[in-house]
């Protein structure tokens, strides 16, 4: 089976994107998307995105399996490079451009700005415990400053969902971090029974805080879209951060806004075509 593929990457989260558009179903097994991120086998990448077509009153559909095969209900990084990759595949070459596309957590609007970024309004965040999911709190209190106890130490989280779950801890300093060993400890915790993207975030000044973060399903990743937006509603709930910041991720700065309450959380970044080959599986 021979498929082509275009690479797009946005912060060095890298994506294969397939264009999907003649059937409702990704082309591809989750197996043979592992084979095609494998980084020494095959072509390299974080996940497969595949655009698909539209559902209901959306232009598209987005579907992604991560590195490990797994399927996450969006990803932020990654629905910046799908808007670039449809643009694409459509020639469009207008400097602002909209669409509305349907994901597993709901409707989506990437914008194509005309400074070449990418502003996606990623809708409201979930606070409700049982919506992210998780097992700690009560009710529909959300989790904020909750001690959970991971690796042998009490952490302070807070947990929000961006259709996907994130679960985020505010450290003195990162670089004292056993980032690789607490990583996957907090991703199949038992509180986070859909297994939880963890962001670590040192605050820098209320408008400036950096991070790491390690995903679910793909491990430390140089940026996460939707772990970005989460840490800016944890920073704004614990009155960490101001309500528009920006995140300092390993591949770069995402700035994000959100005024409170059921309001949009808005992401901005880039996102960059890197190649486009075929590869036999």
């Amino acid at each position: 089976m021979r498929v082509e593929f275009t690479k797009y990457q946005g912060l060095g989260n890298d994506f294969i994107l397939i264009d999907n558009r003649h059937q409702a179903q990704p082309c591809l097994t989750p197996e043979q998307a592992v084979r095609m991120c494998d980084r020494n086998f095959g072509i390299g990448a974080d996940g497969v995105i595949f655009a698909l077509p539209a559902q209901g009153d959306t232009d598209y559909t987005m579907r992604i399996y991560n590195s490990d095969g797994s399927e996450p209900e969006m990803c932020g990084n990654g629905i910046r490079c799908l808007a670039r990759f449809l643009a694409d595949l459509e020639g469009q070459t207008q400097a602002a451009l909209t669409y509305r596309i349907h994901t597993l957590a709901g409707t989506i609007t990437p914008s194509l700005q005309p400074d070449g970024l990418v502003q996606v309004d990623m809708g409201p965040p979930y606070l409700v415990p049982a919506d992210i999911p998780t097992t700690l709190g009560q009710g529909t209190d959300p989790v904020v400053n909750q001690p959970l106890d991971v690796g042998g130490q009490t952490w302070l989280v807070t947990c929000v969902s961006m259709g996907n779950p994130h679960c985020i801890t505010f450290v003195e300093d990162l670089d004292a971090l056993d980032f690789q060993t607490i990583g996957p400890q907090f991703e199949h915790h038992p509180a986070f029974p859909q297994r939880i993207n963890t962001e670590f975030i040192q605050v820098m000044r209320p408008d400036y805080l950096k991070m790491l973060v390690w995903e679910r399903g793909a491990g430390p990743t140089l940026a996460c879209g939707t772990g970005a937006c989460a840490v800016l509603v944890a920073g704004v709930l614990t009155g960490k951060s101001q309500s528009a910041a920006t995140i300092e991720l390993p591949g770069g700065p995402l700035k994000i806004k959100w005024e409170g309450g059921q309001q949009s959380v808005y992401m901005t970044g880039p996102a960059e075509r890197v190649f486009a080959g075929t590869l036999d599986l």
